[in-house]
């Protein structure tokens, strides 16, 4: 559902004003408070995602002109008739986030092999064909790409491998891009972004494998913040064309420091893990509502402690 300005509740105009911006996963959470804050900055919008009802809601209640289209990030050629018709409906985006993602955790010898790979499609795959099918449009306005990578694309985390893998490799993807457009005027840029409190991790927080993980985190790392602080870094980054975009601040020491960290974990997971012994971890399969809108959920098969290792 389109909807038109109100100006009671959009910001003073800045860069934003009039542009067309596309956000997927906008239906909670930060991408929900991206999509927001964009409109009140005068931006039309354009809401990917996987929940229509949830989406047309959110598009219906944004201060200036939205518009939301139910898509799977990972089908490509849906993917590209969404873009076909955010370019009509809209017009040209000359602001593109990458912010789907999904999350699960265990050990990966007992994650069900298609829910592991689904949030390894949804997060990097995903994102690589939203940059492909909007970069046409990115070339033509001289736009700005985001991708919305984690801490988990800097430091390695047990029981969080399709996590790290997917974001460590949307990162990585990110700056190849950037060296593949910059000469064409298209800036690219990496959200690096700590816990948020959204659905996904509380819905993670209630599993032992999140319990175990976050209470072993040394702070600041185990610090969870409101999504609203990083909905504003993130605006700043993309006002700015940022090619990096840190939240907490304290992420640009980890991004320098990233050659130790692998060792480090190692070092520290070794011992909690061991002391675990044989006592089960089991997957917790996709997280929060929005794990569940994107499924595959695991199947029933026993947990890797009860049948053989080779």
């Amino acid at each position: 559902m389109t909807r038109h300005g109100r100006s009671d509740h959009a910001d003073d105009p800045g860069p934003l004003a009039g542009r067309v911006a596309v956000v997927t996963g906008p239906a909670r959470g930060l991408g929900e408070g991206l999509a927001r804050a964009l409109s009140r900055r005068g931006a039309r919008v354009a809401l990917l995602g996987l929940e229509d009802r949830r989406l047309a809601r959110v598009a219906a209640d944004l201060p200036g002109e939205a518009r939301s289209w139910a898509v799977d990030v990972t089908d490509a050629d849906a993917l590209a008739r969404t873009a076909g018709a955010v370019r009509r409906t809209l017009g040209s985006p000359s602001v593109v986030v990458a912010n789907a993602g999904v999350a699960l955790g265990g050990p990966l010898l007992d994650c069900d092999p298609d829910v592991w790979r689904r949030a390894i499609d949804v997060n990097l795959v995903g994102s690589a064909l939203t940059a492909r099918c909007f970069l046409p449009d990115l070339l033509r306005t001289r736009g700005y790409y985001l991708q919305v990578a984690s801490t988990a694309a800097l430091v390695p985390a047990p029981l969080l491998t399709a996590y790290c893998a997917s974001k460590a490799g949307a990162e990585a993807f990110a700056h190849a891009l950037r060296a593949e457009v910059a000469h064409r005027g298209v800036a690219v840029g990496v959200a690096y972004l700590n816990w948020a409190d959204t659905a996904m991790i509380r819905a993670a927080d209630e599993t032992a494998v999140f319990r175990l993980l976050r209470s072993h985190l040394p702070w600041p790392v185990s610090v969870v913040h409101d999504p609203a602080r990083y909905v504003r870094t993130m605006v700043r980054g993309i006002e700015h064309r940022s090619a990096h975009v840190y939240d907490p601040p304290w992420l640009r020491g980890a991004h320098a420091a990233r050659a130790v960290l692998p060792a480090a974990v190692t070092r520290r997971s070794r011992q909690v893990l061991a002391a675990r012994g044989e006592a089960p971890l089991p997957p917790t399969g996709l997280l929060g509502p929005g794990g569940a809108a994107a499924g595959p959920q695991p199947s029933a098969r026993p947990p890797s402690h009860l049948h053989p290792r080779e």
